[in-house]
């Protein structure tokens, strides 16, 4: 029996969403397709009805978890008791939450390493969701010039990027904890 091109979606974003989960957790290279559609209780040969290839997948499902990282620190600068949005951003994104998050949170921490090695659709989806975070925090930088917000921006994210990848590498918690806390306290004199 056919599904409906309704159907047929929605198994795409779950693929996506379980693909996205998975590429974080275990790695681009380490997550094979089984292990993204036996999840679903879907047939590794079922992938190729949704997509052209691995690569295709990893930089839609790169995508959509920026999106989830936007909303959900757009959602924390309106939410926030902060100053501004973008100490509540910084607050969010450098912290012990996302640092132990491992199946969700910014695939850039996350995978950054791979992204950079993956193919060019991909690094294309990773640089184009570094550009539009990089947009939306430029956004809350407030008292600055505008010919350095963007400036700023670019090294805020890399330093929280930064941040929360060396907290999940270092094992100590004391020093990984202090990872996050120094580079919120540099952020937030900016």
């Amino acid at each position: 029996m056919r599904k409906t091109k309704g159907e047929t979606a929605e198994t795409r974003r779950r693929i996506v969403e379980v693909a996205a989960r998975e590429f974080r957790l275990n790695g681009i290279q380490a997550t094979g397709l089984n292990d993204v559609m036996s999840p679903l209780n879907l047939t590794q040969g079922g992938f190729y009805r949704h997509f052209a290839s691995k690569d295709q997948l990893v930089a839609e499902a790169c995508s959509q978890a920026m999106t989830e990282v936007i909303e959900g620190l757009t959602t924390a600068s309106c939410n926030s008791q902060a100053a501004s949005g973008f100490a509540a951003m910084v607050e969010a994104y450098v912290s012990q939450a996302h640092r132990d998050t491992r199946t969700g949170g910014c695939p850039l921490a996350a995978m950054g390493s791979e992204l950079a090695r993956a193919d060019k659709q991909t690094r294309a989806a990773a640089a184009q969701s570094f550009d539009d975070l990089v947009d939306v925090l430029a956004k809350h930088m407030a008292d600055k010039p505008s010919q350095e917000v963007r400036s700023s921006a670019v090294f805020a994210l890399a330093a929280m990027i930064g941040a929360v990848t060396m907290s999940r590498v270092v094992e100590d918690s004391d020093a990984s904890t202090a990872i996050l806390e120094d580079v919120k306290q540099h952020l937030g004199a900016m």
